[in-house]
């Protein structure tokens, strides 16, 4: 074959293929998403969404406060209103939004507004920021799911806050459960976190 012909007949193969994937009949992979939720200590809520099908990445770090390039330090020293936070990036085919929420409502105290459980201060206190109109309506719909389940006797007073800018944490914060994993079961044991979500949702959790 003429090696001209050849190269023109690979062209025709390669715009053949993407206009078979522009009409569907070969996935593409959809553009990823991003969820940020304050959790109380961000340690214990980011093992729950890295084992979450469909979810990409997960970073842990501060979400609410206007300060630049927040530290741990200057977050727990109660003098801004960062909040430990999670940024979870996701594909939106595999994981929807709602269910992320899901997740986040499973592991927190819905009810406790100065902070999570042992840890009280405001840069421990919850919260979904979200980053449009239709992320709203889905946190305030998943928020009045649960007020109306009857699991929690007390108002459900986790707040919902428009986003602001996600400052990752330092190294050692990220996937501590990891790089620490003795500490952090002794931790999140001992904050009553487990118990707390055993007895809310048993195996559900």
């Amino acid at each position: 074959m003429n090696p001209f012909s050849f190269r023109a007949f690979g062209w025709a193969v390669l715009a053949v293929a993407l206009v078979t994937a522009s009409h569907g009949q070969t996935p593409v992979p959809a553009a990823t998403k991003t969820a940020v939720f304050a959790g109380g200590c961000f340690w214990c809520i980011q093992p729950a969404f890295d084992k979450a099908p469909g979810v990409v990445k997960t970073v842990v770090g501060y979400c609410g406060g206007t300060e630049p390039n927040p530290t741990y330090q200057l977050v727990t020293s109660e003098k801004t209103n960062y909040r430990e936070s999670i940024e979870i990036t996701y594909d939106p085919i595999k994981i929807s939004y709602e269910k992320l929420l899901d997740i986040y409502w499973r592991q927190i105290d819905p009810t406790q507004a100065d902070g999570q459980f042992t840890d009280i201060g405001p840069s421990y206190r919850a919260a979904i920021f979200y980053g449009n109109a239709e992320e709203r309506k889905i946190a305030e719909a998943t928020k009045a799911k649960l007020a109306s389940s009857g699991k929690f006797k007390k108002p459900i007073v986790t707040e919902i806050l428009p986003s602001m800018k996600f400052w990752p944490a330092e190294d050692y914060h990220q996937k501590y459960y990891r790089q620490n994993p003795e500490h952090f079961e002794a931790f999140e044991e001992g904050s009553g976190r487990v118990s707390f979500k055993t007895e809310k949702w048993g195996g559900e959790r």
